[in-house]
């Protein structure tokens, strides 16, 4: 794990979930298992809630690969997430074109660095819905 996710990471489980140093965007963290590895990975992410779902992005600030993360989620989708205090255990899903782009345009009107995101690349970047299991 680099050292500015190590950092996020402590910041959030110090301060219940919240991440002052973020200006207190909704972060989450993903513990996923990697795909080759089989290791389990830890990764802070934004998010939204949207009903009983949580949905991520897989922008990697536009660079032109997936994010590891992402590609560890599509290997093993059963995924744990810690928000707040609280732990959730999920399945992630990619969503489907049509589902993907009304969350995409919202999410980018509430977050505009995500526009830049998708400026800087040339890969449609991913939505990805964490529902119960």
């Amino acid at each position: 794990m680099n050292d500015w996710n190590t950092q996020v990471i402590e910041e959030f489980r110090a301060n219940g979930g919240n991440v002052p140093s973020m200006g207190g965007a909704p972060l989450l963290i993903l513990h996923t298992i990697g795909a080759k590895s089989g290791q389990e990975r830890l990764s802070p992410l934004l998010y939204r809630e949207q009903g009983d779902d949580v949905v991520i992005f897989a922008s990697y600030a536009g660079a032109p690969s997936d994010p590891a993360w992402f590609r560890n989620l599509v290997a093993n989708p059963e995924v744990t997430v810690e928000i707040g205090e609280e732990t959730r255990e999920l399945r992630a899903r990619v969503a489907g074109p049509e589902e993907r782009e009304q969350i995409w345009v919202d999410h980018k009107a509430n977050w505009p660095q995500f526009q830049e995101y998708e400026d800087k690349t040339d890969r449609t970047i991913p939505v990805v819905i964490l529902e119960p299991r």
